[in-house]
């Protein structure tokens, strides 16, 4: 059974900086890309970062672009996402899966941004 879980989160400050971790089972990790995307109180699901089985292409939303990074490590079952420069409307639940609409996502983990 394919399965995520998130790890990471927690209460940061405005600018500061969070590395969230995904550990993925049940699948052939090489075989998909894997999405992040979070989930704000009183939202829908928003697309972050993608990437490519082989970690060669990435992609990002307008929103993260440039703050936040996506990055995988094979060997381990991994995907990471580093969010810089974190602004309190990246407050919300962090979620990764097998696409971008939350897919087989796991638990999350919440990340909160104080002013």
């Amino acid at each position: 059974e394919m399965q995520f879980v998130e790890s990471g989160g927690g209460l940061v400050e405005t600018a500061g900086s969070l590395r969230l971790s995904c550990t993925a089972s049940g699948f052939t990790f090489t075989n998909y890309w894997i999405y992040w995307g979070r989930q704000a109180p009183g939202k829908g699901l928003e697309w972050l970062a993608s990437i490519n089985g082989a970690g060669t292409r990435t992609d990002y939303a307008d929103s993260v672009k440039g703050r936040f990074t996506i990055s995988r490590d094979n060997a381990k079952n991994t995907v990471a996402l580093q969010l810089n420069n974190l602004k309190t409307e990246d407050t919300a639940m962090y979620y990764c899966s097998i696409t971008r609409y939350g897919d087989y996502r796991g638990p999350g983990t919440q990340v909160t941004v104080s002013s």
